[in-house]
């Protein structure tokens, strides 16, 4: 398997879009993966979470493709990287206590990473090809990327003590979520939320990891580069499916 580069093209700093895909359908990831994205995101969180599923997508999305867990627990860490899934999202981190956790679970102890609890059983799995990468084990810590996700107004107010957990390559922000936790359900727009949102992009970016932001508006997208997000969802595939086909009967009335 071929070392991606998504997660060191993010450090250096430069932008990458990405589409979110949640319909489960390893042709709907085909199409996505030919569009010319940047990278795509399996979402097992609000998406279908099965295990084979999310593996046959894998197979066709290439290295850099990502997966965002239903819930901060590390089997799922465990199961998703065994598949060579390298960028993994972890939705609702409030704490650092949370992200720690997390990034424990992302590597192999070793003498770099002591605190690493990541189960090893890299021999039989396909992150090595099936055995095919005999230094699978000395060269995977440095390969896997940890996105934690920043949703609630109690995750914002621990920011920069999340940001400062080794092991946490970036913070990703969830915007409907942190809007409602807001008191703003439904009114992402809102001014509060948008400030809270930009405070947030730049406290990530200010601590050296990376800034991951969600939207659909490419003026917003441009907004929250500005502000220091470098990995950016721009689509989904359920939205411009969805959006596509009404648009098409809108057509006919």
């Amino acid at each position: 398997m071929t070392r991606p580069d998504l997660k060191t093209a993010l450090q250096r700093g430069e932008t990458r879009k990405g589409c979110w895909l949640g319909l489960g359908s390893v042709a709907a990831a085909e199409i996505a993966a030919t569009a010319g994205f940047d990278w795509c995101l399996i979402d097992g969180e609000h998406g279908p979470f099965d295990i084979a599923a999310i593996a046959a997508q894998a197979r066709v999305l290439g290295p850099d493709v990502c997966v965002r867990i239903p819930k901060d627990r590390d089997w799922m860490i465990k199961q998703v990287l065994d598949l060579g899934l390298q960028t993994v999202v972890v939705p609702m981190i409030d704490t650092a206590e949370q992200a720690r956790a997390m990034a424990n679970a992302m590597c192999y102890p070793s003498k770099a990473f002591p605190t690493g609890t990541r189960g090893i059983g890299a021999s039989i799995v396909r992150a090595s090809g099936y055995n095919a990468e005999p230094d699978y084990l000395q060269t995977a810590n440095d390969r896997v990327c940890l996105m934690v996700q920043a949703e609630s107004a109690t995750a914002l107010k621990n920011l920069e003590a999340i940001c400062a957990v080794d092991g946490v390559d970036g913070v990703f922000i969830g915007p409907a979520d942190l809007a409602a936790s807001m008191g703003y359900l439904h009114d992402l727009d809102h001014p509060e939320v948008q400030a809270a949102i930009d405070t947030a992009l730049q406290t990530i970016s200010a601590s050296g990891k990376i800034a991951g932001a969600l939207t659909f508006d490419p003026d917003r997208a441009r907004h929250y580069e500005a502000m220091g997000a470098r990995m950016i969802a721009v689509a989904s595939d359920v939205a411009v499916f969805s959006g596509a086909l009404r648009g098409v009967i809108s057509q006919h009335e």
